[in-house]
This record gives C-alpha cells, structure tokens and sequence, in this order.
C-alpha cells in the first residue's frame, strides 16, 4: 500500500487520481475530518486523519504501508522537523520507497522555503531508506490563481518582473511521474528535475492565452508592497509572506530555469507545452 501525506491539497489530489486509475492500493492521510468524504469520492478506501506534526500520528499511518509519497504542508517553516519525523516512522517499519515531493533548485538559500526542503533532501541522504526526489517547476496550473482577473480585465499581473523567465511544469505530467516512480522499479536513491520543455515569462503567458482566447490579455508587475498588504489582509502567514516576497526578488534578479530532458525521459514523451495546458483548460469550460 502507498500513503500520500498532504493527500487533501491540489497535488495530492492530482496524484491519488493518477494512482487510483492504475487500481493502486492507497491510504490518503488529511488533515480533518471533514475531508474524509472527498478522498473517498475520489476513489480512496483508506483514509487516515492526523497532524503531520505529531510523531504519534506518523507512526500510526505508515503502519502497513509500503511506499510513502511525501507533500509537506505548502509554505511551512518547519518543513524539515515534519520530513525528520517522516524519515523516523518510515525507517522504523522497514518502508521499502520514500517519495519525496521536493521542489527544483532547493540549492537557493535565498528562498527559504526551497532551502528547507534541501535540507529534507540531505535527511533522506542519511537515512539509509531507498529514497526518490522529485524535483517539480512551478505548476501551470497556479496560474487559473489569476483566472478571473485575466477574464474579467485581460490582466495577468503578477509582483516581480514580468520579462523574468521561470520554467514551468502540468501538474498532471508531476501525477504520471510520482505514479511511475511508485509503481516500477529502478527508481531508488535517483533525484529527478521535473520542467517543461521550454521557460516563460509573464509576458509570454500573457500572449498564449490572447491567442487561444481570442481577446488581448496584459502581463503587469503588481508593486509588491500593494500585494503585501492583500496577501496580509486575506490572512496570510508571515513566514508565507516573507518567504513568497524574497522569491519573487529571486526570480526577478535571476530567472528561475530547469531541463526538461529528466521528464521527456520519464514520460517517454514530450512534456506538456502551456499552450497544450491551455488548451486542456478550455476544452474543460
């Protein structure tokens, strides 16, 4: 059986569909109690709540299980103190795959939430499990965060530079990659860069959906101390803020770009373009 921490977020969910339709055995581990109901609409028997953060609660969920597919909860400054606990539990049931959904680049320790993730990297190191990295681009698909406003007002604006380069990845590819990784050997110890093919900008983002939509969407950098006070007012960590702030100051002084090579290999074909996520969303309206 394979548990999936963090199963209740947007990549959990993408990647318990993934293994679902494969008919695997899954145990999906939420947060709450209220989100037992949407794991078993997805097709999930199995569903334990807990806090990722109590040792007790890790050592009651991998009991029975195989292969792990760790997501630690988005934006926490105590990342690397949950990945330790998740090591601890798997190594004392013998866990025969640690799956750990890291994030591309966590070299940069100007952004710490990819240096803590690091830091995870280097626990697995030590660890003495058979462990798989996967090192995901940022989603196309945090970009229908700002769907509305580019409906609404052709506006796709973002709080760095919109001429920056960032390589991006589908969220579904990530889905058929963990899937892969957890359903056939000759993945142990192996540390996988996950990217599109090919980098974007804001600005290029911005003309594929005017293309596809059919009316001119703009790309405008958003003053970050004007994105600071909303992020603020909507109830946003410190640390969250914080730490999204010195990224976007990362990817505005050095762009932010990966190979896509790693996931072409893995997929055995091309990777999906934005234009062909694009695509997939409008057919979907």
């Amino acid at each position: 059986m394979i548990l999936i921490s963090g199963a209740s977020g947007k990549t959990g969910k993408t990647i318990l569909k993934s293994l679902v339709q494969q008919g695997k055995a899954v145990r999906a581990w939420v947060h709450h109690e209220k989100q037992r109901e949407e794991m078993i609409s997805l097709g999930v028997a199995d569903v334990f709540v807990g806090n990722l953060r109590e040792p007790s609660a890790w050592q009651q969920a991998v009991q029975g299980i195989k292969r792990l597919y760790f997501i630690a909860p988005n934006m926490s400054p105590d990342e690397d103190k949950i990945g330790a606990m998740a090591i601890l539990a798997s190594q004392k049931v013998n866990l025969e795959q640690f799956v750990y959904h890291s994030v591309l680049h966590p070299q940069v320790q100007d952004m710490p939430h990819h240096w803590l993730k690091l830091r995870v990297e280097e626990q697995l190191f030590k660890s003495g499990l058979a462990f798989t990295i996967l090192q995901p681009a940022a989603y196309m698909q945090n970009v229908l965060g700002y769907w509305k406003t580019i409906q609404e007002k052709g506006l796709y604006q973002i709080p760095y530079s919109i001429t920056s380069k960032s390589s991006m990845v589908d969220l579904v590819d990530v889905a058929e990659v963990a899937a892969k990784v957890l359903s056939e050997a000759g993945h142990a110890f192996a540390t996988y860069e996950l990217c599109g093919k090919e980098p974007y900008s804001a600005e290029d983002i911005a003309t594929i959906i005017s293309d596809k939509k059919g009316f001119e969407v703009s790309a405008a950098t958003e003053d970050r101390g004007r994105w600071e006070k909303k992020v603020r007012a909507a109830g946003l960590a410190d640390y969250a803020i914080e730490t999204l702030l010195k990224m976007f100051a990362y990817y505005e002084d050095y762009d932010f770009i990966g190979n896509g090579m790693v996931l072409s290999w893995l997929l055995k074909r091309e990777p999906a373009s934005f234009e062909d996520f694009i695509d997939r969303e409008l057919s979907q309206e």
